[in-house]
């Protein structure tokens, strides 16, 4: 079975590029088995948990992340340093329980996936 590494790397309002991203995870669960999530740059505030969308007048679709689990995805990765730059720690509560990687351990933990698509 093939494997796929999806990159979240847009901040979760403004657009609808992280929807889509995450409505893709869930159609690929359904004939993937081995899937894993990575957020870089903007990425990281995907999982931030005190998100208020509606002070913008969005919808937080970001809680949509917590059904990943029921697809058997268990997997998730936070670039450290754009974690860091954004002020976000490695004990802070995020929607899903998340590893923090260095840029090496990062991208190596990527290419070891069969197929990688950017969000």
């Amino acid at each position: 079975m093939k494997s796929i590494a999806f990159i979240f790397s847009n901040s979760p309002y403004g657009n609808s590029i992280s929807k889509e991203g995450l409505d893709v995870v869930l159609s690929c669960s359904l004939t993937t088995k081995k899937i894993a999530l990575f957020f870089i740059d903007d990425g990281v505030l995907q999982l931030f948990l005190n998100q208020k969308p509606e002070y913008i007048n969005s919808y937080n679709y970001s809680l949509s992340f917590k059904i990943l689990s029921l697809y058997d995805i268990k997997d998730f990765f936070f670039c450290k340093y754009s974690a860091y730059k954004r002020g976000l720690k490695e004990n802070d509560n995020f929607l899903l329980p998340v590893k923090f990687l260095n840029n090496i351990c990062l991208r190596r933990k990527i290419n070891s996936f069969d197929y990688i698509l950017k969000w």
